[in-house]
Order: C-alpha cells, then structure tokens, then sequence
C-alpha cells in the first residue's frame, strides 16, 4: 500500500512545468484535505530532488517557502522563474506567484 508521502510525491511530479499548486490542493488530492502541514513536511524531507518539483509547491497564497528545503526561498523563486513563472516581492519581504495565473 501506498504511504501517504509517496502519494504526495506521486502527484507533485504531475505538477506541469510552469504551473504551480497549493499544500492544501495536494492535500486534497492524496484523499486527506486537513493535511497541508504533512504534504510540507514530505516536500521537506523529499528523497528525490530533481525528480519531485517540490519547488511549484506554495502556500494558498501563492507565497514561496521562507525555508525551502532545497537552497532557501531565493533557489526556489529561480527554480519558478526558469519555467517563466511570474514571482513578485511583496512589502513583507517575501516572494508570491500569481495564483490565478500559473494555478495547475
């Protein structure tokens, strides 16, 4: 049977390039919508970087991980902006995507 992480990793490579997609979305998807904090959990210890784009994974509104697991907020917004996802700085200090755009 199919761990919980491994059904996070599974849909998170069916992320298209260029689109990203919420925790919470993946959540849902796994069939355990209270679970957004777990699927940022598993993203954080993923096992296959460069395999699972853990990178087009943001929160609901659309802000990038203060601690992404894989280089820090800033490789993220690089790894998005190489797709030609839109990423602005907002007045928190903190990098958002368009969610109505570049939603998957």
């Amino acid at each position: 049977m199919e761990s919980f992480f491994d059904k996070v990793y599974t849909i998170v490579k069916m992320i298209p390039y260029g689109k990203v997609t919420t925790y919470g979305r993946i959540a849902e998807l796994c069939g355990s919508p209270r679970s957004s904090r777990a699927v940022g959990y598993a993203l954080h210890v993923n096992p296959y970087p460069g395999i699972v784009p853990c990178h087009r994974v943001v929160n609901k509104e659309g802000r990038l991980a203060p601690a992404f697991a894989f280089g820090g907020m800033e490789i993220q917004k690089a790894l998005l902006e190489s797709e030609g996802v839109l990423v602005d700085l907002h007045e928190d200090g903190l990098y958002y995507v368009n969610m109505e755009k570049h939603r998957w």
